[in-house]
């Protein structure tokens, strides 16, 4: 068994961030900042407990079922766990997530394009550009073992050093936060439900499970044996990863707060960050923005396409087809609704699967947690009880 070193639990831990700092990510926390202006402490302390400690609750589940996506979902009973496991990977790779990377990175990356081709001058098509960026993915994860190198030495260092120059840049140019008239408690909650939006939990439990896969093979086959060792090595590097999370939402969330002046009514939220950015860096910035945005949609979208992949590779196809056929195929499915656009995918994200999907997770997650770790082995109620509550209010909300 290869000996577990300090740089393999950094490298985890980096991986980990740039699998969770993806497009959703761009977004909301300067959005928060923006909402919060001058209520900058508790409006990120909301946002925060939505936005970090989900995932974090997520990372450790899937670490206490040692990986084990079928068991983590089948304490729901089997056909159930089995069909809402089955959801959660279309969600998370054709039907939102991925889309929704690729569609921010068009939004954002495309005015930056030297290309005229079938559009206006300097932009690139949407359908051009979508089969661009599933080819880098691709090109990036089928050596599903190289996965964590390129993230933890590529990736993210590349990511982290873009952001830092622009937080530490707007950080010494700030001025005055927005003013903001609303009460502690309008900013709080509004903000815990921006990162609620951010739906790292679903990422979280994912990634998990396909983390502790590739530690056991990266770290040697012993390792599989020694669930103790692999918990611990996962549970450091993930701590690492989510507050590396946390510090760079805290800086965006500077950024909105006191760059975001007047920018709430003339820029959509998918665009804030290169809005913000560019009043930071100005126009010699365009090069640092497209890269911190490239990086950081390229980074989730090479996570969540290899956690796909894995489920056709293993569930759908029983192992029929390799891994880099599951990808492309994974892959190809994302085409449609990645030209859709933005606007499109986050109608989707808003409906159903945010107010009452999401909060089953949540459930099932923190139940999930209590039953190892104190043997509460109550479950199938309590997610019945969310999906009821959480579907009921739904539906009178959309009939008021």
């Amino acid at each position: 068994m290869k000996k577990v070193s300090q740089s393999d639990i950094v490298l985890t831990g980096l991986a980990i961030f740039s699998m969770l700092f993806g497009a959703g990510n761009l977004m909301y926390p300067i959005e928060a900042g923006m909402k919060s202006g001058s209520h900058l402490t508790i409006g990120l302390s909301g946002f925060m407990i939505t936005a970090i400690l989900l995932p974090l609750a997520g990372l450790i589940g899937m670490i206490l079922f040692n990986g084990n996506i079928d068991e983590f979902f089948n304490r729901l009973g089997k056909p159930v766990g089995q069909t809402l496991l089955g959801l959660c990977v279309i969600v998370i790779g054709p039907l939102i997530a991925i889309p929704r990377i690729v569609t921010l990175s068009y939004t954002m990356i495309s005015p930056f394009l030297p290309f005229s081709f079938f559009s206006q001058p300097g932009i690139l098509p949407s359908f051009v550009f979508t089969l661009l960026f599933l080819a880098l993915t691709f090109l990036a994860t089928f050596r599903e073992n190289k996965i964590m190198q390129i993230l933890g030495y590529i990736i993210s260092p590349t990511l982290l050093f873009s952001l830092l120059i622009i937080i530490i840049k707007g950080i010494i140019t700030a001025d005055s936060a927005i003013l903001n008239h609303a009460s502690r408690a309008q900013v709080f909650t509004s903000n815990l439900m921006g990162g609620y939006e951010t739906l790292d939990l679903l990422g979280t439990i994912f990634f998990a499970s396909i983390i502790l896969h590739i530690l056991k093979n990266t770290l040697g086959h012993a390792m599989e044996n020694n669930t103790r060792l692999l918990a611990i090595v996962s549970l450091k590097s993930g701590i690492i990863g989510v507050s590396l999370l946390g510090l760079v939402y805290v800086g965006m969330g500077i950024l909105g707060a006191y760059h975001g002046h007047d920018l709430s009514h003339i820029v959509t939220t998918d665009t804030l960050f290169r809005e913000i950015a560019f009043k930071i860096m100005g126009s010699y910035g365009a090069a640092l923005i497209g890269t911190a945005v490239l990086m950081a949609c390229l980074s989730t979208s090479i996570a969540l396409s290899a956690v796909v992949a894995e489920y056709v590779e293993n569930k759908v196809c029983k192992q029929k087809i390799s891994f880099a056929s599951a990808l492309l195929l994974t892959l190809i499915t994302c085409v449609p609704l990645s030209i859709a656009g933005l606007g499109y995918v986050r109608k989707i994200t808003g409906g159903p699967l945010l107010y009452v999907g999401y909060p089953v997770l949540i459930t099932l997650t923190l139940c999930n947690i209590a039953y190892k770790l104190w043997g509460f082995k109550p479950v199938k109620l309590p997610v019945l009880i969310t999906f009821l509550i959480t579907l009921t209010s739904y539906i009178a909300a959309s009939a008021w």
